[in-house]
Protein backbone atom coordinates (compact mmCIF):
# COMPACT_ATOMS: atom_id res chain seq x y z
CA UNK A 1 0.00 0.00 0.00
CA UNK A 2 1.20 3.42 -1.02
CA UNK A 3 0.03 6.47 -0.35
CA UNK A 4 1.62 9.75 -2.91
CA UNK A 5 -1.17 12.31 -1.61
CA UNK A 6 -0.10 15.31 0.09
CA UNK A 7 -2.11 16.05 3.11
CA UNK A 8 -3.16 19.21 4.34
CA UNK A 9 -3.01 20.00 7.94
CA UNK A 10 -3.13 22.77 10.34
CA UNK A 11 -1.18 22.05 13.80
CA UNK A 12 -2.64 23.87 16.31
CA UNK A 13 0.93 26.44 16.33
CA UNK A 14 0.15 26.98 12.91
CA UNK A 15 -0.72 25.90 9.37
CA UNK A 16 1.33 23.46 7.30
CA UNK A 17 0.11 23.17 3.67
CA UNK A 18 1.26 20.25 1.27
CA UNK A 19 -0.50 19.74 -2.17
CA UNK A 20 -0.38 16.30 -4.32
CA UNK A 21 -2.55 14.00 -5.90
CA UNK A 22 -3.90 10.76 -4.91
CA UNK A 23 -4.09 7.64 -6.70
CA UNK A 24 -7.82 5.98 -6.85
CA UNK A 25 -9.25 8.75 -4.77
CA UNK A 26 -8.85 12.15 -2.39
CA UNK A 27 -7.28 12.79 0.40
CA UNK A 28 -8.23 15.46 2.92
CA UNK A 29 -6.98 16.24 6.52
CA UNK A 30 -8.35 18.47 8.90
CA UNK A 31 -7.36 20.03 11.95
CA UNK A 32 -6.79 16.75 14.09
CA UNK A 33 -7.69 13.90 11.65
CA UNK A 34 -5.25 12.90 8.82
CA UNK A 35 -5.95 10.12 6.50
CA UNK A 36 -3.47 8.40 3.72
CA UNK A 37 -5.66 5.69 1.61
CA UNK A 38 -5.19 3.04 -0.07
CA UNK A 39 -6.82 2.14 -3.80
CA UNK A 40 -10.07 0.81 -1.34
CA UNK A 41 -9.76 3.61 0.61
CA UNK A 42 -8.67 2.15 3.96
CA UNK A 43 -7.62 5.02 6.36
CA UNK A 44 -3.41 4.22 7.05
CA UNK A 45 -2.69 6.18 9.57
CA UNK A 46 -4.76 8.43 12.20
CA UNK A 47 -3.30 11.86 13.15
CA UNK A 48 -2.41 10.77 16.75
CA UNK A 49 1.00 10.09 19.14
CA UNK A 50 2.37 6.69 17.68
CA UNK A 51 0.65 6.38 14.29
CA UNK A 52 1.83 7.99 10.66
CA UNK A 53 0.21 10.69 11.50
CA UNK A 54 3.41 12.61 12.04
CA UNK A 55 2.20 15.97 11.59
CA UNK A 56 -1.21 15.59 13.85
CA UNK A 57 0.79 14.16 16.47
CA UNK A 58 3.57 17.05 16.74
CA UNK A 59 0.91 19.55 16.86
CA UNK A 60 -0.92 17.57 19.78
CA UNK A 61 2.27 17.00 21.41
CA UNK A 62 3.32 20.61 21.33
CA UNK A 63 0.08 21.28 22.93
CA UNK A 64 0.48 18.75 25.56
CA UNK A 65 3.54 19.60 26.32
CA UNK A 66 2.93 23.85 26.46
CA UNK A 67 0.24 22.98 28.69
CA UNK A 68 1.97 20.81 30.97
CA UNK A 69 4.47 23.43 31.99
CA UNK A 70 1.87 25.71 32.39
CA UNK A 71 0.15 23.07 34.99
CA UNK A 72 3.83 22.80 36.35
CA UNK A 73 3.77 26.08 37.25
CA UNK A 74 -0.06 26.03 38.07
CA UNK A 75 0.83 23.40 40.88
CA UNK A 76 4.33 24.54 42.05
CA UNK A 77 2.80 28.06 42.65
CA UNK A 78 0.06 26.34 44.72
CA UNK A 79 1.61 24.00 46.62
CA UNK A 80 5.11 25.28 47.69
CA UNK A 81 2.89 26.84 50.77
CA UNK A 82 2.72 22.92 51.93
CA UNK A 83 6.47 22.46 52.60
CA UNK A 84 6.73 26.37 53.30
CA UNK A 85 3.76 25.96 55.98
CA UNK A 86 6.04 24.99 58.92
CA UNK A 87 8.45 28.25 58.69
CA UNK A 88 5.71 30.31 57.82
CA UNK A 89 3.88 29.51 61.08
CA UNK A 90 6.98 29.58 63.36
CA UNK A 91 7.65 33.06 61.66
CA UNK A 92 4.18 34.32 62.01
CA UNK A 93 3.28 32.64 65.02
CA UNK A 94 0.32 31.06 63.18
CA UNK A 95 -2.46 28.40 64.47
CA UNK A 96 -2.84 25.11 62.44
CA UNK A 97 -6.18 26.35 61.98
CA UNK A 98 -4.53 29.24 59.93
CA UNK A 99 -2.38 27.25 58.04
CA UNK A 100 -5.39 25.45 56.78
CA UNK A 101 -7.20 28.94 55.86
CA UNK A 102 -3.59 29.54 54.10
CA UNK A 103 -2.73 26.33 52.54
CA UNK A 104 -6.92 25.53 51.56
CA UNK A 105 -9.74 27.94 52.17
CA UNK A 106 -8.32 31.37 50.85
CA UNK A 107 -7.22 29.76 47.80
CA UNK A 108 -10.28 27.53 47.03
CA UNK A 109 -13.02 30.36 48.18
CA UNK A 110 -12.08 32.10 44.81
CA UNK A 111 -10.64 29.35 42.51
CA UNK A 112 -14.24 27.83 43.01
CA UNK A 113 -16.14 31.23 42.78
CA UNK A 114 -14.31 32.31 39.79
CA UNK A 115 -14.30 28.67 37.43
CA UNK A 116 -17.75 29.20 36.52
CA UNK A 117 -17.90 32.26 34.89
CA UNK A 118 -14.18 31.41 33.27
CA UNK A 119 -15.43 28.28 32.20
CA UNK A 120 -18.74 30.18 30.57
CA UNK A 121 -16.20 32.22 28.97
CA UNK A 122 -14.61 29.35 27.71
CA UNK A 123 -16.48 27.81 26.25
CA UNK A 124 -17.84 30.39 23.99
CA UNK A 125 -17.05 29.91 20.24
CA UNK A 126 -15.38 33.29 20.05
CA UNK A 127 -13.19 33.32 23.04
CA UNK A 128 -9.49 32.31 22.72
CA UNK A 129 -8.65 29.76 24.59
CA UNK A 130 -4.87 30.05 24.58
CA UNK A 131 -4.86 34.37 25.64
CA UNK A 132 -6.81 33.43 28.07
CA UNK A 133 -4.83 30.38 29.55
CA UNK A 134 -1.71 33.04 29.13
CA UNK A 135 -3.43 35.88 30.83
CA UNK A 136 -3.77 33.48 33.66
CA UNK A 137 -0.69 32.36 34.02
CA UNK A 138 0.75 35.92 34.35
CA UNK A 139 -1.59 36.50 37.06
CA UNK A 140 -1.50 33.75 39.69
CA UNK A 141 3.04 33.94 39.18
CA UNK A 142 2.58 38.12 40.40
CA UNK A 143 0.56 37.04 43.30
CA UNK A 144 2.70 33.64 44.08
CA UNK A 145 5.76 36.43 44.28
CA UNK A 146 3.94 38.77 46.53
CA UNK A 147 3.27 36.15 49.34
CA UNK A 148 7.03 36.11 49.84
CA UNK A 149 6.27 40.14 50.66
CA UNK A 150 3.84 39.64 53.09
CA UNK A 151 4.32 40.89 57.31
CA UNK A 152 1.48 39.41 58.47
CA UNK A 153 -1.33 36.92 58.12
CA UNK A 154 -4.18 39.09 56.49
CA UNK A 155 -1.43 40.20 54.05
CA UNK A 156 -0.53 36.57 52.96
CA UNK A 157 -4.12 35.91 52.81
CA UNK A 158 -4.79 38.05 50.47
CA UNK A 159 -1.91 37.32 48.06
CA UNK A 160 -3.10 33.69 48.52
CA UNK A 161 -6.55 34.65 47.34
CA UNK A 162 -4.78 36.39 43.97
CA UNK A 163 -3.47 32.26 43.37
CA UNK A 164 -6.45 31.25 43.27
CA UNK A 165 -7.86 33.76 41.10
CA UNK A 166 -5.31 33.61 38.70
CA UNK A 167 -4.95 30.02 38.82
CA UNK A 168 -9.27 29.69 38.00
CA UNK A 169 -8.04 30.53 34.27
CA UNK A 170 -6.33 27.59 33.51
CA UNK A 171 -7.63 24.13 33.98
CA UNK A 172 -10.93 24.23 32.10
CA UNK A 173 -10.38 26.03 29.27
CA UNK A 174 -6.88 23.51 28.90
CA UNK A 175 -9.33 21.01 29.32
CA UNK A 176 -11.54 22.17 26.09
CA UNK A 177 -8.68 22.60 24.51
CA UNK A 178 -7.31 19.25 24.63
CA UNK A 179 -10.67 17.53 23.97
CA UNK A 180 -10.97 19.06 20.76
CA UNK A 181 -7.72 17.83 20.01
CA UNK A 182 -7.51 14.42 21.40
CA UNK A 183 -10.00 11.83 20.17
CA UNK A 184 -11.85 9.53 22.72
CA UNK A 185 -9.24 6.42 21.63
CA UNK A 186 -6.65 8.40 22.62
CA UNK A 187 -7.92 10.68 25.27
CA UNK A 188 -7.23 9.23 29.10
CA UNK A 189 -3.23 9.40 27.62
CA UNK A 190 -3.41 12.78 26.10
CA UNK A 191 -5.03 13.68 29.94
CA UNK A 192 -2.20 11.66 31.41
CA UNK A 193 0.13 14.04 29.91
CA UNK A 194 -1.45 17.19 31.29
CA UNK A 195 -2.21 15.50 34.27
CA UNK A 196 1.33 15.43 35.24
CA UNK A 197 1.38 19.13 36.42
CA UNK A 198 0.26 18.67 39.65
CA UNK A 199 3.02 15.51 40.51
CA UNK A 200 5.67 16.71 38.76
CA UNK A 201 4.73 20.17 40.25
CA UNK A 202 3.91 18.94 43.46
CA UNK A 203 7.51 17.61 43.20
CA UNK A 204 9.62 20.44 42.05
CA UNK A 205 7.68 22.88 45.11
CA UNK A 206 8.53 19.91 48.04
CA UNK A 207 12.09 20.13 46.83
CA UNK A 208 12.81 23.16 45.97
CA UNK A 209 10.74 24.99 48.31
CA UNK A 210 12.26 22.63 51.50
CA UNK A 211 16.36 23.80 49.83
CA UNK A 212 15.11 27.43 49.77
CA UNK A 213 13.42 27.36 52.69
CA UNK A 214 16.73 26.12 54.81
CA UNK A 215 19.03 28.34 52.33
CA UNK A 216 17.64 31.85 51.55
CA UNK A 217 13.75 31.78 53.92
CA UNK A 218 10.47 31.05 53.27
CA UNK A 219 10.18 34.83 51.77
CA UNK A 220 12.52 34.76 49.07
CA UNK A 221 11.30 31.29 48.24
CA UNK A 222 8.29 32.29 46.79
CA UNK A 223 9.59 34.35 44.84
CA UNK A 224 12.04 32.65 43.15
CA UNK A 225 9.14 30.11 42.16
CA UNK A 226 6.70 32.49 41.30
CA UNK A 227 8.14 35.24 38.62
CA UNK A 228 9.64 32.10 36.25
CA UNK A 229 6.11 31.85 35.66
CA UNK A 230 5.82 34.69 33.49
CA UNK A 231 7.91 33.07 30.93
CA UNK A 232 5.48 30.68 30.92
CA UNK A 233 3.04 32.90 30.14
CA UNK A 234 5.01 34.43 26.97
CA UNK A 235 5.69 30.47 25.99
CA UNK A 236 1.96 30.06 25.52
CA UNK A 237 1.03 33.45 23.82
CA UNK A 238 4.15 32.37 21.09
CA UNK A 239 4.08 28.92 20.27
CA UNK A 240 0.07 28.07 20.86
CA UNK A 241 -3.35 28.93 18.87
CA UNK A 242 -6.56 28.05 19.50
CA UNK A 243 -7.90 25.75 16.94
CA UNK A 244 -11.28 27.78 16.42
CA UNK A 245 -9.63 30.70 15.03
CA UNK A 246 -8.73 28.27 11.62
CA UNK A 247 -11.33 28.38 9.16
CA UNK A 248 -11.48 24.76 8.73
CA UNK A 249 -11.66 23.87 11.76
CA UNK A 250 -14.65 25.89 12.38
CA UNK A 251 -16.32 24.42 8.94
CA UNK A 252 -15.68 20.71 10.16
CA UNK A 253 -17.00 21.61 13.85
CA UNK A 254 -19.52 24.61 13.54
CA UNK A 255 -20.10 26.52 16.54
CA UNK A 256 -22.03 24.49 18.98
CA UNK A 257 -25.55 25.99 20.58
CA UNK A 258 -24.46 28.03 23.53
CA UNK A 259 -26.59 27.43 26.66
CA UNK A 260 -27.28 29.14 29.51
CA UNK A 261 -26.00 28.28 32.61
CA UNK A 262 -28.62 26.44 34.92
CA UNK A 263 -29.30 24.97 31.32
CA UNK A 264 -25.98 23.59 31.24
CA UNK A 265 -25.39 22.29 34.62
CA UNK A 266 -28.71 20.51 34.01
CA UNK A 267 -27.39 19.05 30.77
CA UNK A 268 -24.45 17.77 32.88
CA UNK A 269 -25.88 16.72 35.72
CA UNK A 270 -28.64 14.51 34.08
CA UNK A 271 -25.83 12.12 33.27
CA UNK A 272 -25.79 9.61 36.15
CA UNK A 273 -22.39 8.69 35.42
CA UNK A 274 -21.54 12.01 35.80
CA UNK A 275 -23.26 12.74 39.25
CA UNK A 276 -21.19 9.74 40.96
CA UNK A 277 -17.94 10.97 39.12
CA UNK A 278 -18.59 14.13 41.14
CA UNK A 279 -18.98 13.14 44.46
CA UNK A 280 -16.37 10.09 43.64
CA UNK A 281 -13.53 13.28 43.25
CA UNK A 282 -14.43 15.45 46.00
CA UNK A 283 -14.48 12.20 48.04
CA UNK A 284 -10.80 11.45 46.60
CA UNK A 285 -9.63 15.23 46.48
CA UNK A 286 -10.47 15.52 50.61
CA UNK A 287 -7.75 12.44 51.05
CA UNK A 288 -5.42 13.63 48.17
CA UNK A 289 -4.88 17.06 49.15
CA UNK A 290 -4.90 16.51 53.00
CA UNK A 291 -2.01 14.00 52.38
CA UNK A 292 0.02 16.37 50.53
CA UNK A 293 -0.60 19.12 52.75
CA UNK A 294 -0.12 17.27 55.99
CA UNK A 295 2.03 14.91 55.82
CA UNK A 296 4.97 17.16 54.83
CA UNK A 297 4.36 18.31 58.41
CA UNK A 298 3.95 15.35 59.69
CA UNK A 299 7.53 14.33 59.15
CA UNK A 300 8.56 17.62 60.37
CA UNK A 301 6.97 17.38 63.68
CA UNK A 302 6.71 13.03 64.37
CA UNK A 303 9.98 12.36 63.01
CA UNK A 304 11.98 15.15 63.23
CA UNK A 305 12.80 15.73 59.55
CA UNK A 306 13.48 19.34 58.95
CA UNK A 307 11.79 21.30 55.92
CA UNK A 308 14.81 20.47 53.62
CA UNK A 309 15.04 16.97 54.41
CA UNK A 310 10.93 16.49 54.11
CA UNK A 311 10.67 18.57 50.59
CA UNK A 312 14.05 16.10 49.71
CA UNK A 313 12.71 13.12 50.54
CA UNK A 314 9.29 13.09 50.55
CA UNK A 315 8.83 15.44 47.59
CA UNK A 316 10.85 12.81 45.58
CA UNK A 317 8.71 9.56 47.15
CA UNK A 318 5.45 11.85 46.61
CA UNK A 319 6.23 12.98 43.21
CA UNK A 320 7.96 9.83 41.50
CA UNK A 321 4.92 8.08 42.82
CA UNK A 322 2.42 10.66 41.47
CA UNK A 323 3.91 10.88 38.21
CA UNK A 324 3.89 7.10 37.71
CA UNK A 325 0.50 7.00 39.26
CA UNK A 326 -0.97 9.47 36.15
CA UNK A 327 0.86 8.02 33.41
CA UNK A 328 -0.24 4.34 34.70
CA UNK A 329 -3.81 5.60 34.94
CA UNK A 330 -3.76 7.02 31.36
CA UNK A 331 -2.13 3.34 29.96
CA UNK A 332 -4.70 1.55 32.00
CA UNK A 333 -7.61 3.64 31.14
CA UNK A 334 -6.80 3.52 27.10
CA UNK A 335 -6.55 0.16 27.55
CA UNK A 336 -9.10 -0.89 29.91
CA UNK A 337 -11.62 1.29 27.63
CA UNK A 338 -11.10 -1.54 24.57
CA UNK A 339 -12.58 -4.24 26.93
CA UNK A 340 -15.76 -1.91 27.51
CA UNK A 341 -16.75 1.74 28.15
CA UNK A 342 -17.12 0.47 31.83
CA UNK A 343 -13.47 -1.00 32.57
CA UNK A 344 -12.38 2.90 32.02
CA UNK A 345 -13.31 3.64 35.54
CA UNK A 346 -12.46 -0.27 36.49
CA UNK A 347 -8.91 0.15 37.73
CA UNK A 348 -8.82 3.95 39.00
CA UNK A 349 -11.57 2.69 41.54
CA UNK A 350 -9.77 -0.58 42.89
CA UNK A 351 -6.37 1.53 43.25
CA UNK A 352 -8.73 4.07 45.49
CA UNK A 353 -9.87 1.54 47.38
CA UNK A 354 -6.43 -0.01 47.98
CA UNK A 355 -4.44 2.64 48.95
CA UNK A 356 -5.74 3.05 52.16
CA UNK A 357 -4.45 0.26 54.19
CA UNK A 358 -0.99 1.40 52.99
CA UNK A 359 -1.26 4.80 54.00
CA UNK A 360 -2.61 3.61 57.42
CA UNK A 361 0.49 1.26 57.82
CA UNK A 362 2.57 4.02 56.77
CA UNK A 363 1.76 6.72 59.82
CA UNK A 364 2.37 3.94 62.40
CA UNK A 365 5.96 2.62 61.59
CA UNK A 366 8.52 4.36 63.77
CA UNK A 367 11.15 4.85 60.71
CA UNK A 368 10.63 7.71 58.83
CA UNK A 369 12.09 6.00 55.37
CA UNK A 370 10.17 3.01 55.95
CA UNK A 371 7.08 5.50 56.09
CA UNK A 372 7.75 7.28 53.30
CA UNK A 373 7.80 4.07 50.97
CA UNK A 374 4.59 2.64 52.61
CA UNK A 375 3.15 5.96 51.37
CA UNK A 376 4.87 6.25 48.29
CA UNK A 377 2.64 2.90 47.07
CA UNK A 378 -0.18 4.14 48.50
CA UNK A 379 0.11 7.94 46.56
CA UNK A 380 0.39 6.00 43.53
CA UNK A 381 -2.70 4.14 43.66
CA UNK A 382 -4.39 7.05 44.65
CA UNK A 383 -3.21 9.12 41.43
CA UNK A 384 -4.46 6.49 38.90
CA UNK A 385 -7.98 7.44 39.34
CA UNK A 386 -6.76 10.72 37.79
CA UNK A 387 -6.18 10.69 33.71
CA UNK A 388 -9.54 7.92 33.38
CA UNK A 389 -11.15 10.25 35.68
CA UNK A 390 -11.17 13.40 33.27
CA UNK A 391 -11.47 11.64 30.22
CA UNK A 392 -14.64 10.37 31.61
CA UNK A 393 -15.71 13.62 32.59
CA UNK A 394 -15.02 15.07 29.43
CA UNK A 395 -16.43 11.96 27.43
CA UNK A 396 -20.09 12.66 29.08
CA UNK A 397 -20.41 16.26 28.67
CA UNK A 398 -21.38 18.00 25.45
CA UNK A 399 -19.05 19.93 23.15
CA UNK A 400 -20.82 22.98 24.75
CA UNK A 401 -20.51 21.87 28.11
CA UNK A 402 -16.69 20.65 28.80
CA UNK A 403 -15.35 23.77 30.26
CA UNK A 404 -17.97 23.96 32.69
CA UNK A 405 -18.12 20.46 33.57
CA UNK A 406 -14.45 20.97 34.35
CA UNK A 407 -15.04 23.73 36.09
CA UNK A 408 -17.86 21.65 38.11
CA UNK A 409 -15.33 19.33 38.62
CA UNK A 410 -12.98 22.05 40.11
CA UNK A 411 -15.22 23.00 42.41
CA UNK A 412 -16.22 19.91 44.48
CA UNK A 413 -12.37 19.04 44.07
CA UNK A 414 -10.72 22.71 45.54
CA UNK A 415 -14.20 23.02 48.10
CA UNK A 416 -14.26 19.71 49.51
CA UNK A 417 -10.37 18.84 48.98
CA UNK A 418 -8.48 21.95 49.16
CA UNK A 419 -11.44 24.55 50.66
CA UNK A 420 -12.94 22.14 53.56
CA UNK A 421 -10.32 19.74 53.95
CA UNK A 422 -6.89 21.43 54.97
CA UNK A 423 -9.20 23.57 57.63
CA UNK A 424 -10.91 21.29 59.12
CA UNK A 425 -7.70 18.98 59.50
CA UNK A 426 -6.34 21.63 61.09
CA UNK A 427 -8.77 22.35 63.36
CA UNK A 428 -8.73 18.76 64.59
CA UNK A 429 -5.31 18.81 65.02
CA UNK A 430 -5.69 22.13 67.04
CA UNK A 431 -8.07 19.67 69.06
CA UNK A 432 -6.11 17.08 69.86
CA UNK A 433 -2.85 18.99 70.60
CA UNK A 434 -3.52 19.40 74.43
CA UNK A 435 -2.86 15.60 74.55
CA UNK A 436 -0.96 14.21 71.69
CA UNK A 437 1.30 17.53 70.80
CA UNK A 438 2.88 17.31 68.07
CA UNK A 439 1.61 13.81 67.05
CA UNK A 440 -1.97 15.30 66.74
CA UNK A 441 -1.50 15.62 62.75
CA UNK A 442 -0.60 11.87 62.76
CA UNK A 443 -3.76 11.18 64.20
CA UNK A 444 -5.61 13.33 61.96
CA UNK A 445 -3.91 11.83 58.85
CA UNK A 446 -6.21 8.62 59.61
CA UNK A 447 -9.15 10.18 58.39
CA UNK A 448 -8.08 10.75 54.74
CA UNK A 449 -7.56 6.82 54.28
CA UNK A 450 -11.57 6.45 55.08
CA UNK A 451 -11.90 9.41 52.44
CA UNK A 452 -10.38 7.57 49.71
CA UNK A 453 -11.91 3.96 50.59
CA UNK A 454 -15.34 5.84 49.90
CA UNK A 455 -14.16 7.70 46.59
CA UNK A 456 -13.39 4.20 45.23
CA UNK A 457 -16.58 3.13 46.10
CA UNK A 458 -18.54 5.58 45.23
CA UNK A 459 -16.46 5.45 41.47
CA UNK A 460 -17.02 1.83 41.21
CA UNK A 461 -20.70 2.34 40.90
CA UNK A 462 -20.10 4.72 38.21
CA UNK A 463 -19.00 2.36 35.68
CA UNK A 464 -22.60 0.87 35.50
CA UNK A 465 -23.45 3.91 33.31
CA UNK A 466 -20.46 4.86 30.99
CA UNK A 467 -21.69 2.24 28.07
CA UNK A 468 -25.12 4.01 28.05
CA UNK A 469 -23.76 7.75 28.64
CA UNK A 470 -19.88 8.00 27.61
CA UNK A 471 -19.58 10.11 23.96
CA UNK A 472 -22.94 10.01 23.57
CA UNK A 473 -22.65 13.75 22.86
CA UNK A 474 -20.29 13.58 20.34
Amino acid sequence: MQCVTGVRFLAVTGSVRKNAKLEGGDAHAGLFRSRCQSREGVPVSEGLPGTAGRSEATGLNLTLGVLLVVYIFNFLDRQIVAILAEPIAKDLSLSDTQIGVLTGLAFAMFYTTLGFPIARYADRAKTDRVRLIALATAIWSVMTALCGMAANFTQLLLARIGVGVGEAGCTPPAHSLITDIAPPEKRARAFALYQLGPPVGGLIGMVLGGVLADSVGWRNAFIVVGLPGLLAALLVMALLRDPRRDENFRAERPAPRQTGASEALREILASRAMVRLLIASALASFSLYGVMIWTAIFFQRSHGLTAGETGLWFGLANGIASIAGVWLGGMFGDAQLRRGKQHLLTVPSLALIGSSPLFLAALLVADWRVAMLGMAASILLNWLYVAPYYSAVQGLAAPRNRAVASALVLFLQNAVGIGIGPVLLGYVSDLLKPEYGDESVRYVLFVTAAFSTLGGLVLWTARKYLPDELDRAH
